[in-house]
């Protein structure tokens, strides 16, 4: 599969943004119209600030044609465009209109019965500019003698009709029950989807091979004698697997240590093979470090790659130039993803970067 680096005029931000969109492929790129995915991209970066602008419409359709090219997709010509007729000069039509019985209006107790919105009915016909064919039925004039005339308005208030007035009552609503509703002031305090009595409640009466239970609420022991307010409160929806999630955490954060000293060590044996003399006191040993990095390097485009937050599927050992959400994880210094991977091996839950939604690791 080509990248859609290939493609004249995409570079890292445009590839992000359209990845962002759902656009990850040539084939994708090469399906879509120019202006919805100029509308998703504009949309996409608005939200997500990847690029310091949005393309443009050409080069939107720049991206699209060469995919297309890369692709050998055919560009199709389009349908000639319908013209329009005014049917309203025929003989038929106007015989048709002559013995055309009044339009009485849609009573909306029917449409509550029947489920429609206004959006079912369909719009009216313009006879006097109409494209395509149309098909006329001339009715007899002895068949339309027995449909009842317009009724007439009654005199009063402006625009009152009887077909709108509902004559049976609406059916009794049900009532809710108050007990179990919970204001915006506890959510706040609380990210627990349930208190914890609640939740250690329902975790306990609802059967232990429930599987929609445990991935919304943990179990009962799990953080029995935990303050719902510290950290090692384990809280959040489960990670379906959270063992390789732990693994791209760790193998992170031994990135993050290694690749500083790797550097320096590299510099170090190279100056000390160019200046023997004044750099003798460099250790071989240093040579451990560079020879790490690829190994720690390669697992970490194993595992962190998969390491994805399972509500808003955004990777969360990657770096991205976007908005972070305003309850993630974060170190003066050290950034977003340090500070995740830490969480993750030490409380066994975290917070998505991008979205905030609490995830755990744990049963």
């Amino acid at each position: 599969m080509t990248s859609l680096q290939n493609i004249p005029g995409i570079g890292k931000a445009s590839q992000e943004l359209l990845e962002a969109v759902g656009i990850s492929d040539l084939q994708s790129l090469a399906k879509a119209t120019v202006p919805e995915l100029c509308a998703q991209l504009t949309r996409a970066n608005r939200i997500l600030q990847i690029a310091k602008r949005s393309p443009s419409s050409d080069n939107v359709a720049s991206w699209v044609a060469a995919a297309r090219l890369r692709l050998g997709v055919v560009d199709e010509p389009p349908p000639p465009a319908p013209v329009p007729v005014d049917f309203e000069a025929t003989a038929q039509v106007a015989e048709m209109l002559a013995t055309a019985p009044f339009a009485i209006p849609l009573p909306a107790r029917q449409l509550m019965d029947q489920q429609l919105a206004v959006a079912d009915i369909p719009p009216a016909i313009l006879l006097n500019r109409y494209s395509g064919d149309l098909e006329i039925r001339i009715v007899d004039r002895k068949a339309t003698s027995g449909i009842p005339r317009a009724p007439i308005q009654p005199r009063g208030r402006a625009g009152a009709t009887p077909y709108v007035q509902l004559a049976d009552p609406a059916p009794q609503r049900l009532q809710l029950d108050n007990s179990r509703m919970r204001s915006i002031t506890d959510l706040t305090k609380c990210d627990n989807p349930l208190p914890t009595a609640a939740a250690a409640t329902t975790s306990a009466a609802l059967p232990e091979n429930d599987r929609v239970a445990l991935i919304r609420t943990p179990l009962a022991a799990t953080n029995r004698g935990r303050d719902p307010q510290s950290r090692s409160y384990i809280r959040g929806v489960l990670y379906p697997h959270p063992l390789t999630l732990a693994f791209g955490a760790l193998t992170t954060l031994i990135l993050a240590v290694v690749l500083l000293p790797a550097m320096l060590a590299s510099v170090l044996l190279l100056l000390s093979v160019i200046w023997q003399d004044a750099f003798s006191w460099v250790s071989p040993w240093l040579l451990v470090f560079p020879c790490a990095l690829p190994v720690v390097g390669l697992l970490y485009l194993i595992y962190g790659s998969k390491g994805k937050c399972r509500i808003c599927n955004q990777r969360l050992f990657f770096p991205r130039a976007c908005l972070k959400n305003s309850k993630a994880h974060r170190l003066f210094g050290l950034g977003y993803i340090i500070p995740v991977c830490l969480h993750m091996l030490l409380f066994r839950w975290f917070r998505c970067t991008y979205c905030g939604t609490p995830v755990r690791l744990k049963m």
